[in-house]
C-alpha cells in the first residue's frame, strides 16, 4: 500500500487538522512513510517552521524522474481542466501501483483518476 499526499494534505497537517492528523498517524503507525512530490513540497513550502520540519522528517520527498513527467503530460493532455501539480500527484501515486492519495481537493482530482483508475482518493 502507498500513500501520497498533496498540497491541501500537506496543509491540513499543519494546521493540525485533525482529520489529517488522524490519518497521518495511522499511516506512520503502520509503518508506511508517505509521498509528497517534489512540485507538492514547492507549491507548499512557505518557509521554514518547527511544524513543516516535523512533516518532513516524517514524508519521502519525490524527485521528478523522466517517467513521471511524462505520465503526468499524457494526463494533462487527457483530462481537460486539470492541473499540473495534481497530474503529478496522480501519476506519482499511480506509478507505483495506486494506492490512497490523501487530497483536500477532491473534485479536481476525481477527474484525474478516470485516468489514473488504480488510485484511491481520500478527502481531508
Amino acid at each position: 500500500m502507498t500513500f501520497t499526499f498533496d498540497t491541501g494534505m500537506l496543509i491540513a497537517l499543519e494546521r493540525r487538522k485533525a482529520r489529517a492528523t488522524e490519518a497521518f498517524r495511522a499511516i506512520v503507525t503502520r509503518g508506511f512513510l508517505p509521498i509528497v512530490p517534489a512540485v507538492v513540497y514547492a507549491e507548499w513550502w512557505r518557509g521554514r517552521t518547527d511544524v513543516r520540519e516535523e512533516i518532513l522528517a516524517a514524508v519521502v520527498l519525490e524527485e521528478m524522474p523522466a517517467p513521471l513527467c511524462r505520465a503526468a503530460g499524457e494526463a494533462l493532455g487527457a483530462v481537460r481542466g486539470s492541473t499540473l501539480a495534481d497530474a503529478i500527484v496522480m501519476a506519482s501515486a499511480a506509478l507505483r501501483g495506486g494506492g490512497i492519495v490523501y487530497t483536500s481537493d477532491l473534485d479536481d482530482l476525481k477527474k484525474l483518476q478516470r485516468h489514473f483508475p488504480t488510485v484511491r482518493l481520500l478527502s481531508v
